[in-house]
C-alpha cells in the first residue's frame, strides 16, 4: 500500500494517472466480485481508499494547502 506522503512527492500529472489506474483497477475487481472470480476481497476496499486519498491531495494541491 503507498502511504499518503509518497502521494504527496508526485506531481499533479502523475496523480492523475495513478487515479485513472485506480478506477481501472476498481472496475475489473467490480467485474471479478461479480462473476465470483475475486480471491481477495479486501482489494476493494483498499483501492477505494487509495482512490480517496489521491483525491485529498490532488484538492489540497488545487488549493495550495500543502
Amino acid at each position: 500500500m503507498v502511504r499518503i506522503d509518497e502521494f504527496r512527492a508526485l506531481s499533479m500529472e502523475d496523480l492523475k494517472k495513478q487515479m485513472e489506474e485506480s478506477k481501472q483497477e476498481l472496475l475489473n475487481l467490480r467485474f471479478r466480485l461479480a462473476t465470483k472470480q475475486l480471491v481477495n476481497h479486501r482489494e476493494l476496499p483498499m483501492v477505494k481508499k487509495r482512490i480517496a486519498r489521491i483525491k485529498t491531495i490532488l484538492k489540497e494541491k488545487e488549493l495550495g494547502i500543502r
